[in-house]
């Protein structure tokens, strides 16, 4: 990923629920297509190693507070740690559905109302357990000037997808499940490796 294909917008303030912070937004310029994707950071970056959240789009948990998944609580969770740890950086990656997709993921959905898990529905339509990839995140972070980080997952294959970016903790993010995320998180950490 290089300057050449992505272009960059102005900063913008953007007060939120949880607190004031600036928004910057990243559309990478490719034969496949465009995707836009979105840094969400506090005023300063300049800490040792900002806290970041690497965030791939969900519409159904993010906007529609949708209980089959955690996203919604991991985004929130997120916003409210950056905010009150006062240097830090959401990077909202648009890459819906583990990156098949909104069309997709609500079939996957319906083979999972079916009795499928969320990766056997994958495999079901054709595609691999999770698409996505962080490359653009790096370049955010590297754009940003941000060289170490402090990295809120729980997810493994984020913590080896960074090259030019050092991780020095990986942060924990917990949120409680319910009802009818239950089994979801369970295929996450026993499919996935999900450390939760």
């Amino acid at each position: 990923m290089t300057r050449q294909n992505v272009e960059v917008s102005e900063i913008a303030n953007l007060p939120t629920a949880f607190g004031v912070f600036r928004a910057r937004s990243f559309r990478e310029v490719a034969k496949s297509g465009e995707k836009e994707h979105l840094a969400i950071f506090t005023n300063s970056l300049e800490c040792a190693a900002p806290l970041v959240r690497v965030h791939s789009e969900c519409l159904t948990g993010d906007a529609l507070f949708s209980r089959k998944c955690d996203c919604g609580e991991q985004l929130a969770t997120a916003l409210k740690m950056i905010a009150k740890n006062g240097c830090g950086v959401i990077i909202y990656l648009r890459q819906e559905g583990r990156g098949i997709g909104l069309f997709n993921k609500i079939n996957a959905y319906a083979l999972q109302d079916q009795g499928l898990d969320t990766i056997e529905a994958n495999h079901q339509l054709g595609f691999a357990a999770d698409l996505r990839g962080y490359e653009i995140a790096e370049f955010i972070l590297n754009f940003l000037g941000v060289r170490q980080i402090r990295l809120l997952t729980n997810n493994p294959q984020k913590l080896d997808s960074f090259k030019n970016v050092e991780i020095v903790q990986r942060v924990p993010l917990v949120v409680e499940p319910n009802d009818f995320n239950r089994d979801y998180l369970r295929v996450k950490k026993e499919k996935s490796g999900h450390l939760l």
